[in-house]
Formats: structure tokens, C-alpha cells, sequence
């Protein structure tokens, strides 16, 4: 994909930037604000990609949505990143640098999808148990699928375990067509 060795050249410049400067928290922060407006609004996202807009305009729009609400040092990291003409790329560094934030910091990220979501008891045990398991600090992300029935999904990193309804009735499927076939 092109950009994406870049975008991990500039997530990690600003890493050890911030990390330099002890201000690895609020860079964060700032970051995943930059994200979420990004992703939230597809006009300015349509801005960073057009090679039409000049450079200067990109830069002055960049500064005047995030310029008093960043830190320094992100602020002159969205200026370097427009000075090289990478704006193109802003999603996708802010992206990679949360990635590189949640290494930084050990902590895994857990995607359960449940059928009716989790009550505030059961969303504590989950992150505990996770957390006692694989000896990491966890983010939990909530999904909800009408479909699962009952029971959860629960995804951390390449590794899935499918406790839903759905889940076993299709494996049940699957056995019975197997055996069908023999």
C-alpha cells in the first residue's frame, strides 16, 4: 500500500519524539484526536488526499482545526508532515503511531461481540481475566451481533474464540455435513 512505509517512519519519529520529551500522554491524545476527526469528517479527509489544494492551504486548515487545541510538539509535526507534502498519509501515521503507543505501552487490544452487550460486573471480569492471562494491560472494545444469539466472541490479536450460539450450531452444521458425506 502506498505510504505505509512511510507512515511508519513518521508514527515512529513522533514516538520518539514524544517519549523524548515526556510527553508521550498528550501526544497520544492528540493523536487520536487527529483520527477521530479525520475518520469522522470525509470532507477533510478529501482535503488531505486532493493534490489540488495547495500545500499552504492544507497546512492553515490543518492549524486552524487542531493548532490551539495540540500539543507543540504535535503541531510542528503536522506542519513537518505538510512541509513534505505528506498529508495524504495523516490517517495512516495516526493510525500506526496508536499501534506503536499500544506496543510502547503493552497493552492488547480485545474485541468481544456479544449478542445483547456487557453489563458493567461482566465487562470488568472479562478485561480482569484477560488481563491476568496474557500478563497485559487491555482495551476492550465492544461489539454487538443480533445474530450470535447468545454467548461471545472473543478476539485478542490473531486469536479468536468463538463462544456464541451461532458459533456452535454452525459447527454442528459442519459435523453433520461431514458425516453426511461419509
Amino acid at each position: 500500500m502506498k505510504g505505509t512505509r512511510a507512515s511508519v517512519r513518521y508514527a515512529k519519529a513522533l514516538l520518539d519524539q514524544a517519549l523524548e520529551k515526556g510527553e508521550l500522554e498528550k501526544v497520544y491524545t492528540d493523536v487520536q484526536l487527529i483520527l477521530r476527526t479525520i475518520k469522522e469528517n470525509r470532507d477533510l479527509a478529501a482535503m488531505l488526499h486532493s493534490p489540488v489544494i495547495k500545500t499552504e492551504k492544507k497546512k492553515s486548515i490543518l492549524d486552524a482545526i487542531f493548532g490551539a487545541s495540540v500539543s507543540t510538539i504535535t503541531s510542528q509535526f503536522l506542519r513537518l508532515i505538510s512541509d513534505e507534502r505528506r498529508e495524504e498519509f495523516l490517517e495512516m501515521v495516526a493510525e500506526e503511531f496508536i499501534r506503536k503507543y499500544k506496543q510502547n505501552k503493552n497493552i492488547l487490544t480485545a474485541v468481544i461481540t456479544t449478542a445483547q452487550g456487557l453489563d458493567e460486573d461482566t465487562r470488568k471480569s472479562v478485561k480482569e481475566l484477560i488481563k491476568k492471562q496474557l500478563q497485559s494491560e487491555v482495551e476492550l472494545v465492544e461489539k454487538v451481533n443480533k445474530e450470535l444469539i447468545g454467548g461471545f466472541v472473543l478476539r485478542v490479536g490473531d486469536k479468536q474464540n468463538d463462544a456464541s450460539i451461532l458459533g456452535k450450531i454452525r459447527l454442528l452444521e459442519r459435523t453433520f455435513r461431514e458425516n453426511s458425506m461419509n
